[in-house]
């Protein structure tokens, strides 16, 4: 016996598939990552209405905005701009460091990796990760611990230089 949908089944399809397009349209990002304290207010909207929008730039920039507080990723690229630049994602927060060798220790070399982990100017929004390794004197490295102070001055350096460009772009 085969199924005979009557009118009212039809209205009840269409009335899911709308609700459902609606549900799944309301999952959808609108634009980046965000922490905590920059998820937008209010509720449920639909297709973004009623939702308040951002203000436009019209700074004559142009370009798109940086994933990362700027002036951590300004002052990680100048504090480890003697090392050479492997990988740098600004809007990720990543700056990848190749092997660096001192001139004054050449059985020792070093590689860093920067995390920026807010969008804020905070102690807290920084990582660093330091790799050393030590030549065997044939051509070959092996892998040594750092001092965990390295890590800790790195970040502090990184800290110290962004507060300065912070302070000299309110002053300047």
């Amino acid at each position: 016996m085969a199924f005979a949908r009557s009118p009212w089944m039809r209205v009840v399809s269409v009335g899911v598939l709308a609700l459902s397009l609606v549900g799944v349209t309301a999952c959808g990002s609108t634009g980046g990552s965000r922490t905590f304290q920059t998820q937008e207010e209010g509720g449920f909207h639909p297709f973004g209405l009623g939702r308040p929008r951002a203000p436009r730039d019209n700074g004559g920039s142009g370009g798109a905005q940086l994933g990362v507080n700027g002036y951590l990723w300004r002052a990680t690229l100048d504090t480890l701009s003697f090392m050479p630049l492997a990988s740098a994602d600004p809007y990720g927060g990543v700056v990848i460091t190749d092997w660096y060798v001192n001139p004054e220790k050449p059985d020792e070399r070093f590689k860093a990796t920067v995390y920026i982990l807010d969008t804020r100017l905070r102690a807290d929004g920084l990582n660093v990760t330091v790799f050393k390794q030590i030549g065997d004197g044939a051509g070959g490295w092996t892998d040594a611990p750092t001092a965990a102070q390295t890590e800790t001055d790195i970040e502090n350096a990184i800290l110290t230089r962004a507060r300065q460009l912070r302070l000299a772009n309110i002053s300047g």
